[in-house]
């Protein structure tokens, strides 16, 4: 009877154990206070020798301690805690990036939390952040909790807004000059001959950016009544008949040229979408012109026209108004308004 072969499953060995400030001491001959000392302050507390066999040590046994861990005895954590609304949106992707780069070249680090445009859970994300120790905020929230509150909870922490106010805010606030902006937009289509604009903006909803740029925008429409006329389209996500049905009754009028400008970059790429869709040439059936200069817009038909917003410096501002307050300067709420940049392309041809 031939003989049957047991394989018997390999030992599982138990993870090494990680080393500890006690077995460095052990090593070095010395307490663990001594070691402590030499991990927060060098060789500065210590003697010569005893600094050598400390370091010595560390490096025989490869210890590695924990930053936070460190930090938190110094105080201080090092860490920035980023809320944002959308991260999906390439503007929260571009600030982002400017915050990043201002905090790594002031020695801190951002953790990034992101609502997915759910207003409910921003208390949720600053709490979230405040039990890493975040020494600050960094927002690009709708304020959504703190206006029905009237009281936002930061937990003593400082924080700046960006791009979005905050109801009663009282904290420094850095964005796009929107007015400027709107107005730049509007006064290029005019140049261009375009007399039927149409703004369409994701819903208003309370969100200060969207307000004001709707509010610039009618503005603009009430000065230069003699030249042209516009209306307001709020856009939900995912209705796109309804955005159809806004761009046919637009393209009725064709000897005023029509043209739309966007809320921001999702939404320039929904219309150009829509407009695709209804056969229509950008710049010659109808003109466009949006906020926010994404990667992709000039690779859309003729190239679409843009203000740009100076995204990497909104983010480095606000890491640095934040780092400020980090380290003790005391001023009143600071409101700093960056301009944005036209970018003319083929979506707004002229006649």
């Amino acid at each position: 009877m031939p003989s049957k072969t047991i394989q018997r499953a390999p030992k599982r060995t138990a993870p090494a154990a990680k080393t500890t400030i006690a077995d460095v001491a052990r090593e070095a001959g010395v307490s663990k206070a001594t070691v402590s000392r030499f991990l927060n302050h060098g060789d500065k507390l210590l003697s010569a020798d005893i600094a050598s066999r400390v370091e010595a040590a560390i490096s025989s046994l490869r210890y590695t301690p924990s930053p936070m861990a460190q930090s938190l005895k110094r105080g201080k954590s090092g860490l920035i805690g980023l809320v944002v609304a959308d991260v999906t949106n390439p503007y929260s992707v571009a600030v982002l990036r400017g915050v990043e780069t201002a905090c790594r070249e002031a020695g801190y680090l951002v953790i990034l939390f992101n609502i997915s445009n759910d207003r409910e859970r921003e208390q949720e994300a600053i709490a979230a952040l405040s039990s890493y120790q975040v020494e600050g905020f960094i927002l690009n929230t709708s304020g959504y909790m703190a206006s029905k509150s009237r009281q936002p909870n930061h937990y003593g922490k400082p924080a700046v807004l960006v791009d979005r106010r905050h109801a009663d805010m009282q904290e420094d606030f850095v964005s796009l000059d929107n007015a400027s902006a709107m107005t730049m937009a509007v006064d290029h289509l005019l140049e261009a001959g375009y007399r039927e604009l149409l703004f369409v903006t994701q819903p208003l909803s309370n969100v200060s950016s969207r307000i004001e740029r709707e509010t610039a925008f009618r503005n603009c429409i009430a000065g230069r009544a003699s030249k042209a006329s516009g209306a307001t389209h709020e856009n939900a996500e995912d209705d796109v008949e309804a955005l159809e049905q806004a761009l046919r009754k637009l393209g009725k009028r064709p000897s005023r040229r029509p043209a739309i400008i966007t809320g921001n970059a999702v939404m320039t790429l929904r219309v150009a979408g829509v407009a695709a869709r209804l056969g229509w040439q950008l710049g010659k059936d109808i003109g466009l012109i949006g906020f926010d200069d994404a990667e992709w817009a000039p690779l859309i038909g003729p190239g679409i026209t843009t203000i740009a917003q100076p995204t990497d410096e909104l983010g480095r501002m606000a890491a640095r108004c934040l780092i400020e307050r980090i380290e003790g300067i005391d001023l009143p709420p600071r409101q700093i308004l960056l301009s944005g940049r036209l970018t003319p392309r083929g979506s707004t041809m002229p006649e």
